[in-house]
């Protein structure tokens, strides 16, 4: 029973240690955070847009899933202007990557990963989905443009960015 112990508390030490590396690698948070959020984004849409072609599905008072086609940008502004959309987003993006592979504290890196993520879902429906340059949105609110996760990422990223970037003085208050 001894050994089963201590053979325990070596494996939860050793797992502490690596994790305890990959978050003092920002560059590896950066990574794994965008792939995971592109991963459930995609599987997410794929699922809706097997599931919802022909059906909408109600959950609790106006929201619902309903699948819809935008080949705008956020509330649609640029609606088919698709490959000019594209174009922006990718330079955007790269901007964003190469500012974000710099920053060095972990809840910082979370939040531009989240961004990059998000984007990065919009724009692989743009660039190998066969929708003429659309993003797949599924999440409607009825008071709200319909939206998906990568949009819900972009949002969530970006409150995360100005919960990190405040200053420190502000933090305790």
């Amino acid at each position: 029973m001894q050994e089963r112990r201590a053979f325990t508390s070596i494996e939860t030490d050793r797992h502490a240690a690596i994790l305890t590396r990959f978050l003092r690698s920002p560059r590896i948070v950066l990574a794994v955070v965008v792939v995971l959020v592109v991963a459930i984004d995609q599987i997410t849409k794929s699922f809706a847009q097997a599931d919802l072609a022909h059906r909408t599905v109600r959950i609790v008072g106006p929201l619902s899933l309903k699948l819809l086609y935008n080949t705008g940008v956020a509330f649609s502004i640029g609606s088919g202007n698709a490959p000019l959309v594209t174009v922006v987003e990718l330079v955007v993006i790269s901007g964003i990557l190469l500012y974000a592979i710099r920053i060095k504290t972990t809840l910082l890196t979370v939040g531009f990963a989240m961004v990059i993520g998000g984007a990065l879902g919009n724009i692989s429906d743009r660039l190998f989905r066969n929708n003429h340059g659309a993003v797949i949105d599924f999440i409607h609110t009825g008071f709200w443009p319909t939206f998906n996760l990568a949009d819900t990422s972009v949002v969530i990223g970006i409150v995360v960015i100005l919960i990190a970037s405040r200053p420190k003085s502000t933090r305790s208050a």
